[in-house]
């Protein structure tokens, strides 16, 4: 009968289930002390084998000992005599503010040392590291009760003209008994450094919230200011990346006016569009940025006589604000405050340089190609009549002389005695290129930078996510 058949198959299971459920009450009450278990049930023509693995023993089931072992402490006296009487000493930086003293300073610095504090007070050289502007980086090295063992203060260099390569290092020293107080100046060194970012309001909210100097915001904008006009153009989500030098002083960064080097490669994506510069300088030649095909960024004409403004009246008819008539403005006013510095925006001989009926104080430059650019309104002049200047070269600062109703800069453009639009010029003004001789070298240089400029792009992309 079909049913007789399946009655063995079930006893067979009953049988095998009640085993699992007893093998597995017994391993939860003995669970460290199974070494193997196997079960083997026939069921119909297979073997079917369970295998459990070796636990390890119960450490309750172990062999105990205690060890017990005195331990002689090492003498400590001798330790501390020896830390006496090797001595140590401690370095602490810092930056003089401008309300400081002798005495406030040297507490920064974790120095107790009254002489110190006089020698600071009444030494003519010594007195320089408070002397001045505030900012300068000092650094100070005391023994073990706190007297000073080396000063040292770095700020600008006492000379303009070695304001960017070197750094006045002042160094009060003990020398025995006395302290002894001695100035040189030092050269500063560049470090090459990458940085970028994202334009989300301006450049200089981005330069600042990647921790660029101004000075390096400045600089980019000089760059491209022939291909992106950085007042109308910029584009939320725009980005650049950079390499540039950054100055140092005994292998600290200086912190006066946030001083960098020169930006060496920079790209500058506007709008969808790239734009790239490199510094390249041929040998015995000047140096100029160039894009990576080897055209020169710089123009005959900077797009601008300052290096941020905004243009308050354009070249076209207007209201005159004081003979109260409609006429032709022939040139471009830009405003800006009293004594902000005013650029010469091309190469060229100065044709005039003093006061000039309604352009109160003002300079004509005359440059190739018989043309003149006019700089008026100004509150002073720093250039005289006859002399060379240099495209960027200061020549004077804004003011409000003349026909003014406040401080702007009034600037023309004159091509064969014709006043032509100064905003359309810079654009339009022929290019420098290299030279065939310098264009292998040219190309090795160009593919060096490009290469870490890829490693700042890599940088900035891993940062954003």
């Amino acid at each position: 009968m079909p049913g007789a058949s399946l009655k063995p198959i079930e006893s067979l299971k009953r049988g095998f289930l009640e085993t699992v459920a007893r093998t597995q009450h017994w391993a939860h009450r003995h669970p460290r002390r199974i070494a193997a278990a196997v079960m083997t049930v026939l069921l119909g023509t297979g073997v079917t084998a369970f295998g459990v693995a070796p636990l390890a023993p119960d450490a309750a089931d172990l062999p105990q000992r205690l060890i017990a072992e005195a331990v002689t402490p090492l003498p400590l006296d001798p330790q501390i005599e020896a830390l006496i009487e090797h001595g140590y000493q401690l370095t602490r930086n810092d930056v003089t503010r401008s309300s400081d003293t002798a005495d406030s300073l040297l507490s920064r610095l974790g120095v107790v040392d009254a002489r110190a504090a006089a020698f600071l007070r009444q030494d003519p050289l010594a007195r320089q590291v408070l002397a001045g502007r505030p900012g300068k980086m000092v650094q100070a090295r005391t023994g073990p009760s706190g007297e000073l063992l080396e000063l040292i203060a770095r700020y600008p260099a006492a000379s303009d003209q070695q304001f960017s390569t070197h750094f006045t290092r002042l160094t009060i020293a003990r020398d025995g008994d006395s302290l002894r107080a001695r100035s040189e100046q030092a050269p500063l060194n560049a470090r090459v450094r990458l940085g970028g970012g994202t334009i989300r309001s301006s450049l200089f909210a981005a330069t600042d919230e990647a921790r660029l100097p101004d000075t390096v915001a400045t600089q980019m904008a000089e760059i491209f200011s022939n291909e992106i006009d950085f007042r109308r153009d910029l584009r939320r989500g725009d980005t650049f990346t950079l390499l540039y030098e950054a100055l140092e002083a005994d292998g600290e960064p200086v912190l006066w006016n946030q001083s960098v080097g020169r930006v060496l490669a920079a790209e500058f994506t506007n709008a969808g569009k790239t734009f790239e510069a490199v510094w390249f300088q041929e040998p015995g030649g000047k140096g100029a940025y160039f894009d990576f095909k080897g055209e020169s960024m710089r123009r005959a004409f900077l797009a601008s006589p300052m290096e941020f403004s905004r243009v308050t009246s354009g070249f076209a008819m207007r209201f005159h604000p004081i003979h109260k008539t409609w006429r032709a403005h022939l040139g471009v006013d830009y405003g800006a405050p009293t004594g902000t510095p005013v650029r010469v925006v091309g190469d060229g001989v100065v044709d005039f340089a003093g006061v000039q009926g309604g352009y109160g104080n003002v300079v004509h430059v005359r440059h190739s190609g018989d043309r003149v650019t006019v700089y008026a309104h100004l509150s002073r002049i720093d250039v005289r009549r006859g002399e060379r200047v240099s495209q960027g070269q200061l020549i004077g600062a804004v003011g409000a002389t003349g026909w003014a109703t406040g401080p702007h800069l009034h600037f023309e453009f004159r091509e064969k005695g014709a006043h032509v639009d100064p905003l359309k010029i810079a654009r339009a003004s022929e290019a420098l290129t290299i030279s065939p001789a310098a264009r292998e070298r040219f190309a090795t240089h160009t593919r060096a930078m490009r290469t870490q400029l890829a490693v700042a792009n890599a940088q900035l992309l891993a940062s954003a996510e």
